[in-house]
């Protein structure tokens, strides 16, 4: 009996931002027929695609009606919308990557789903080369600041296992890199905030998931102003789309707003 030819997805669903930005700039965009509605990389997706979720809710009706022969989801968060569609025979493939190298596995799993793993090769080697370029860059730098991350407001969060190392690549010090390893937020609660005073941090960074970043909680926080960050006013956002999303962006845009931020405060000390 002859074997058959592979047949790969063409009508691929992804639930989250990261697999569709790497879709893209496969240049295998084509293959996609709905996305979140938290996409926001690329911008044309937004336009171009149906958007079928949130990130811990989908439209599995609407899912199921596109008929698609893929649908890519993402973490224990989106564990009931996968259990749903398979449940209705929907092929599904759930990443679960929490640091750098995972995400650049994510990206030859993703083009291997589809039969392209030499474009997911080249996304990968491209992703790699940024990294070392801004290494390299980072290791010239006089001195390392420390730097405080935050990825929620109330609780106090810290950053996720792929912002830890994307500080240390940038040429930082993650202030709570004990905390790097936790996959899940309640895990990297910072139950006092005193304990971030006496981790005296250089540089404060948040990103506060979607949502807009508000100094004044940060300021007005008892015994802040004695960190050094709070006094000297190394205060920055980056947008969440940008950093937490463990795919293409943080690899790219994410780490390169953290080294420059890095840059900036280790030239003034």
């Amino acid at each position: 009996m002859p074997v058959a030819e592979p047949r790969w997805p063409e009508r691929i669903i992804c639930l989250t931002e990261e697999t569709t930005e790497a879709l893209y700039l496969m240049e295998e965009d084509h293959r996609i027929i709905g996305i979140s509605a938290y996409t926001m990389r690329p911008e044309r997706a937004r336009k171009e695609k149906t958007k079928v979720s949130a990130y811990i809710t989908a439209r599995t009706e609407k899912i199921v009606s596109l008929k698609p022969d893929l649908v890519l989801a993402f973490s224990d968060m989106q564990a009931d919308i996968v259990a749903d569609l398979i449940k209705q025979g929907i092929q599904v493939h759930c990443f679960n990557h929490r640091s750098v190298s995972e995400i650049l596995q994510m990206i030859r799993t993703l083009s291997g789903l589809i039969g392209q793993p030499k474009k997911g090769e080249k996304l990968v080697s491209d992703l790699q080369n940024n990294l070392s370029k801004i290494k390299q860059q980072a290791a010239k730098l006089p001195v390392r600041p420390k730097v405080y991350f935050e990825e929620w407001f109330d609780p106090i969060i810290t950053g996720i296992g792929w912002v830890s190392e994307l500080i240390e690549i940038a040429g930082g010090i993650d202030c709570y890199q004990e905390f790097s390893g936790q996959s899940l937020a309640k895990n990297r609660i910072v139950a006092d905030p005193s304990d971030v005073i006496a981790k005296q941090p250089d540089i404060y960074i948040a990103s506060w998931c979607g949502r807009k970043f508000e100094q004044e909680k940060v300021t007005s926080r008892a015994g802040w102003q004695a960190i050094p960050a709070i006094k000297n006013g190394d205060i920055y956002e980056i947008n969440s789309t940008d950093i937490l999303q463990p795919g293409p962006a943080a690899l790219t845009d994410g780490v390169e707003q953290l080294a420059n931020i890095i840059k900036q405060w280790a030239e003034r000390a």
